[in-house]
């Protein structure tokens, strides 16, 4: 005989686990290190990237 898993339906909660707090500008930023130097403004940068989302901005050093 096969073995019968159960499935069941994930919950609110799961589902929706960290979308909302990006919703609410709560992101979580990482630094990438793969670009370093601005060309156009000629000085050193730090682009964050949010690790949910993917939303990117930029420090200026």
């Amino acid at each position: 005989m096969a073995k019968i898993l159960a499935f069941r339906k994930p919950s609110a909660r799961e589902k929706n686990r960290g979308k909302t707090l990006c919703a609410n500008d709560f992101h979580r930023w990482q630094v990438v290190t793969e670009k370093r130097f601005d060309v156009k403004r000629g000085r050193l940068v730090t682009v964050l990237r949010c690790a949910r989302c993917g939303k990117e901005r930029l420090d200026l050093l």
